[in-house]
């Protein structure tokens, strides 16, 4: 067996669909009427991931200069942005579907901003957007009031169309050559951390441009659900649990297996079939107008009849699309529907603390003829590494 994924197959091109400025042009026009039919008056998008999604627009640096996109039913989209970097919005695949208004060093930018909004309106603003930002607005517009993108419109981002269900299908096909290959790499008597950077390398090779996470919990480490791989040695023996993923395209990956090096305990493979079973029943639970909390309910029960509920210990999914975590969340109280196009995970596990751990992981989709699509196709069953 080889030490380093050296020897994985190329990638295969798999270049998406480009997004158009009209696709653009029809994010910012259904964000503005959700907004105006939550009772807002607006939107205020900040650089990050949705004004990535509404415009295309990724600004090189994110700093103290104020940069927001301006949305509100009946009024063409803005883009407040400062003058040195006017001429990267301009370039950007949205741009002609907005009006670019910019600001120089040395001027208010809240006094071009303030303009745009209603002085006594309720707004929607990104989660990451900038205290000072908010406060500077607020002091020139006492009378307005805000709210979290995440918390007025959660589903801003949360269905995706046919181009970015495929571009979420490729990504997830990355991943999985990804695990395809690390299969091949010894296990026994390296460290966590030289089994990520292998990861990571073979994310890239297939296509990724982004690696968010690389986990590799080796024996009791895999008890921990989000452990980040260390400096332990992994032995004979052990579950290692490989979670990772990243962006491909713009959009998000997201897989777990668990893998045996040598041959397993009774007990390890029936904790590994049980979580197998608890995450096939989670899929099949996915179809349009069931609520999110269904599927995690569905994956809970077969863990918990089995006598491990106090062992599963996280949601059983999060939704993916152009970041790795986002709404909807798959977990109880979340009586949000499914519906075609959602993008999400399953991911159950078991955590048995100083022992070892078992997760499984794909993402998936609901589908229009009432089923369900998954975008990790690598086996269920545990792999034995060497």
């Amino acid at each position: 067996m080889s030490n380093t994924p050296d020897g994985a197959t190329p990638p295969v091109s798999d270049e998406p669909v480009p997004f158009t400025a009209d696709d653009y042009r029809v994010r910012m026009a259904r964000a503005a009427e959700s907004a105006a039919d939550a009772g807002l008056a607006g939107l205020l998008v900040a650089p990050g991931p949705d004004l990535v999604y509404l415009t295309g627009y990724r600004p090189t640096a994110i700093t103290e200069r104020l940069t927001v996109l301006v949305l509100a039913a009946g009024q063409e989209p803005v883009l407040v942005v400062p003058t040195l970097e006017a001429p990267d919005a301009e370039r950007s695949a949205g741009a002609a579907a907005l009006t670019l208004r910019d600001w120089t060093d040395g001027k208010d930018p809240y006094a071009v901003t303030a303009p745009l909004l209603d002085a006594e309106g309720r707004f929607g603003i990104s989660d990451n957007a900038w205290a000072m930002h908010l406060l500077g607005l607020q002091q020139l517009l006492p009378g307005t009031s805000y709210v979290s993108l995440t918390e007025a419109l959660p589903m801003l981002r949360g269905v995706k169309d046919a181009h970015e269900l495929a571009r979420i299908a490729a990504a997830g096909s990355a991943a999985d050559r990804a695990y395809g290959e690390i299969l091949k790499v010894r296990f026994e008597g390296r460290k966590e951390t030289d089994v990520a950077a292998d990861l990571a390398a073979l994310l890239l090779r297939f296509g990724h441009s982004q690696v968010d996470f690389t986990v590799v919990g080796s024996g009791p480490n895999g008890a921990n659900p989000h452990h980040e791989a260390g400096d332990r040695t992994i032995e004979r023996g052990d579950m290692v649990v490989l979670d990772f993923g990243g962006l491909k395209h713009g959009y998000g990956s997201d897989t777990t297996r668990t893998v045996h090096v040598g041959e397993p305990t009774d007990e390890e493979r029936r904790v590994h079939d049980l979580v197998r079973e608890a995450q096939q029943a989670g899929f099949e639970a996915v179809r349009p107008g069931v609520a999110c909390q269904d599927v995690d309910r569905a994956a809970r029960k077969v863990i918990t009849d089995a006598g491990y509920g106090e062992y599963f210990i996280h949601r059983t999914g999060h939704g993916i699309g152009v970041t790795t975590h986002e709404p909807p969340y798959m977990i109880e109280g979340e009586e949000l529907p499914v519906v075609p196009g959602m993008c999400f995970s399953i991911e159950p596990g078991i955590y048995l603390p100083g022992r070892f751990g078992v997760r499984i992981e794909d993402i998936v989709t609901a589908t229009e003829d009432g089923g369900a699509r998954r975008f990790n196709n690598t086996p269920h069953e545990m792999a034995i590494v060497e």
